[in-house]
């Protein structure tokens, strides 16, 4: 029986899979298993797969259910002691097995651990680090306002935490991640190792992308994940909502182009929402660089006879 089982959800994957797979073949911790759900490719994933040699790998072929489904059906069919997730398109350092397990082990009341985050583009150059986070034991709190753990291929879990918290939600097709942390956290302590060890890739694609069904489905989590919290903690709400609307509005203004002003009134639109919800927001420097971006933006179109 492997010491850590390794869950890679896989749909339509056949240009990333081989990286991805070569990144956990370079583990310096060795006693794992790689576990594919191929969840309904229609391209040439699997092919890709069945010509990589490595017999510590096992994959499942499935039709389409979802990322969610695809990372229960992992869950299912995996062995190991301890269980961590990987997207098809992400990769990590050579050390992050050995240096999240490490730190399991050294911190009995923890039974999650996560690291930091860099972001590369889609040819895999790496495009700037995400901020490191140093939230550590009762997390809830801080995730609750931000998914500070950024991507579904950072955590490091006991199996036997499943038992309080079983798996993702299939339903979610943009917060399933999100939404499984905030159940972790209401149960269990967390770990940290301080360093950026996963690659998370920035693609054209990206679930990002929808940004109104993103946006929809993070609030209901949020909610949802409010009604159970301790009571203590709802005077988190109007923030929590307000950096989902502020984070849209971000992605908004990255999708506008010259005379684009369906995205810029979106971005407003976003901006505006988060600032009634929590108006402090407008001292927060992120908010502020908004602002500005936007104003330019605004200024530029209406200089140029686009507005």
């Amino acid at each position: 029986m492997p010491k850590v089982s390794i869950i890679i959800p896989a749909y339509n994957s056949a240009k990333t899979i081989e990286e991805t797979i070569s990144s956990v073949q370079q583990q310096s911790f060795t006693d794992w298993e790689v576990i594919i759900i191929n969840d309904g490719s229609q391209d040439h994933t699997v092919d890709v797969i069945n010509n990589i040699v490595e017999p510590r790998l096992q994959l499942f072929n499935y039709e389409n259910g979802g990322v969610g489904t695809a990372r229960n059906r992992g869950i299912a069919k995996a062995t190991g002691e301890f269980l961590t997730f990987l997207d098809a398109d992400d990769l990590w350092t050579c050390d992050k097995l050995a240096l999240q397990i490490e730190a399991l082990e050294q911190n009995s009341q923890a039974k999650v651990v996560y690291s930091w985050t860099s972001y590369i583009d889609e040819q895999g150059k790496l495009l700037f680090t995400g901020t490191p986070f140093s939230y550590r034991g009762n997390v809830l709190q801080e995730l609750l306002q931000k998914n500070f753990l950024l991507n579904a291929s950072n955590l490091l879990i006991h199996r036997d935490v499943l038992e309080l918290v079983p798996g993702f939600t299939p339903e979610f097709s943009y917060a399933a991640d999100w939404d499984f942390y905030l159940r972790l956290a209401q149960n269990f302590d967390f770990a940290l190792v301080p360093k950026h060890q996963i690659f998370y890739r920035q693609s054209s694609n990206s679930m990002s992308s929808k940004i109104e069904e993103m946006k929809e489905e993070c609030l209901y989590v949020l909610d949802r994940t409010f009604e159970v919290a301790a009571q203590e903690l709802t005077y988190l709400q109007n923030r929590s909502h307000s950096n989902v609307y502020l984070y849209c509005a971000d992605l908004y203004r990255l999708k506008i182009k010259p005379g684009d002003y369906k995205n810029l009134n979106a971005a407003w639109h976003n901006l505006r929402t988060a600032i009634v919800l929590y108006p402090l927001d407008l001292l927060k420097i992120d908010t502020q660089r908004i602002i500005i971006k936007l104003l330019f933006k605004q200024l530029t179109f209406q200089f140029s006879g686009n507005f």
